[in-house]
C-alpha cells in the first residue's frame, strides 16, 4: 500500500510542480525518475490495478495542476503504460527483467512525449530524465536480482 500512496502522490506532486515552477525543470526531471520505480513497484503488487492508480492520479493532476500539464502526463503515461502492460503480459522472464525490459522500451518514449508536450525538450532536461528514470530502475533491478541470488544460495 506504501508503494500504491506514494506513487498517486508523487505523480500528483510532480505535475504540480511543473505547473508552479517550470523553470526547475531539470530538478522535476530528475524526480521522474523515482515515479517509474513507483509505477514498477505498484505494476508488480497489483498488476493491471496499476493504471486505475495512474487514473487517479492523473485526475488529481488536473484538479490541482495546468491542465495541460496533466494532459502532457497522461498522454505519456498512457503511452508508457500501454509498453509496461505488453511487456508484463506478453514476457514469461522474471519479474526484475520484465522491469528493465518495459522501463527501457517506455522511459524514453514517455520522457520525449512528456517533455514535448509542454515545450521543455531541451538536451538538459531530456539527459536528467533518462538518467534518472534508468538509474532508479537499474537500482531496482540490480536489487531485485541480488535478492534473487541470495535466495537461490540460501534455499
Amino acid at each position: 500500500m506504501l508503494f500504491l500512496i506514494a506513487y498517486i502522490s508523487s505523480v500528483v506532486l510532480i505535475n504540480y510542480a511543473f505547473s508552479t515552477a517550470p523553470h526547475l525543470d531539470i530538478i522535476w526531471s530528475a524526480w521522474g525518475g523515482l515515479v517509474f520505480v513507483l509505477r514498477d513497484m505498484v505494476q508488480a503488487r497489483f498488476g493491471h490495478g496499476a493504471l486505475a492508480a495512474m487514473l487517479v492520479a492523473l485526475v488529481l493532476s488536473y484538479v490541482t495542476s495546468d491542465p495541460s500539464i496533466a494532459l502532457a502526463s497522461a498522454t505519456a503515461f498512457a503511452v508508457s503504460e500501454c509498453i509496461d502492460w505488453l511487456v508484463f503480459s506478453i514476457t514469461r522472464r522474471p519479474l526484475h527483467d520484465r522491469l528493465w525490459i518495459s522501463s527501457a522500451l517506455s522511459i524514453p518514449l514517455d520522457t520525449f512525449i512528456f517533455f514535448g508536450m509542454i515545450d521543455a525538450l531541451t538536451p538538459g532536461v531530456i539527459l536528467t530524465a533518462l538518467g534518472s528514470k534508468f538509474a532508479g530502475v537499474t537500482a531496482v533491478w540490480l536489487i531485485m536480482a541480488w535478492r534473487l541470488r541470495k535466495q537461490a544460495v540460501v534455499g
